[in-house]
């Protein structure tokens, strides 16, 4: 059923239909970094091969207090600072305050097209099905789809999945090889645009199907990494059950920023040897 003139629509949503998914984009993130260079006077040096989203902001206030960051000058984002910090033996680009599925897949998009490789995201999360006392890692392997950009990318279905098996594997195995190794678990997450909307029926439906965590962005920058063939890790770093009760939201050492290094670390040692370089696949 069309949409008629009111606005009211009998069927279907336009969020599923009318998509060409094989279908080349007329805006691509190439032409808004080219002119955004063009206005800013910019360089086009590129940006660190491994990159971070740290949505809490709160990696980045880290290594920023140690003195250990520094702004990247040629990053042409009209949204967003990139800012270079070493951690054990890498070089990594750290965007902060990139929360929920448009704004992740946005800048994903111009990371890579800025000479990223790998994209690690590390986001706080909320407690579905416990699996153990807070604050803890998942390592997500699929996300339910109830946000609007992955169905940009991918046909409908109920999940978006890790677009590489073997990379997960290899990031789960890297993982549990750290001595004193952060708890990491494996599974899924429900990713959804609307947090203050986590009513008990969506809780519920999500722990029947034995979800761990909710976030914001996970299904989106898996459809997006899977339709690009680009290589994207996704965690969720489980620290609350939604503010049920007082004390929650506690992330550890450094506001989490000690457990997550330890996990970037992990997962960027796992993909340079699972593809043998630096230099995307």
């Amino acid at each position: 059923m069309r949409e008629d003139i009111s606005g009211r629509t009998a069927a279907g949503s336009p969020l599923l239909e009318a998509k060409q998914h094989g279908a080349p984009s007329v805006f691509q993130p190439e032409a808004l970094l080219r002119e955004a260079r063009r206005q800013k006077s910019l360089g086009s040096d590129p940006v660190p091969c491994i990159c971070l989203l740290d949505p809490d902001g709160d990696i980045l206030r880290h290594l920023q207090l140690q003195g250990a960051a520094c702004r990247h000058g040629d990053w042409a984002c009209y949204h967003t600072d990139l800012f270079v910090f070493d951690y054990a033996g890498f070089e990594v680009g750290i965007v902060a305050c990139v929360v929920g599925a448009p704004f992740a897949v946005l800048v994903a998009e111009q990371l890579f097209a800025s000479g990223c490789a790998l994209l690690v995201s590390i986001t706080s999360a909320g407690q579905i099905v416990a699996q153990g006392p807070t604050p803890y890692f998942v390592l997500i392997d699929r996300a339910l789809r109830d946000e609007g950009t992955s169905h940009h990318y991918l046909p409908a279905s109920a999940f978006a999945l890790a677009p590489d098996a073997a990379l997960l594997e290899a990031v789960g195995a890297a993982l549990l090889a750290l001595p004193n190794h952060p708890a990491v678990h494996r599974g899924a997450t429900w990713t959804t645009d609307a947090p203050y909307r986590e009513t008990e029926a969506a809780i519920a439906r999500a722990h029947d199907l034995g979800i761990l965590a909710v976030e914001m962005e996970a299904a989106a920058l898996y459809a997006f990494a899977t339709a690009r063939g680009r290589d994207v890790v996704c965690f969720a770093h489980v620290t609350n059950a939604m503010a049920q009760s007082e004390g929650d939201f506690e992330k550890g050492e450094a506001g989490g920023a000690t457990a997550s290094l330890r996990v970037l670390a992990a997962t960027a040692n796992a993909w340079r040897e699972l593809r043998g370089s630096f230099n995307a696949p």
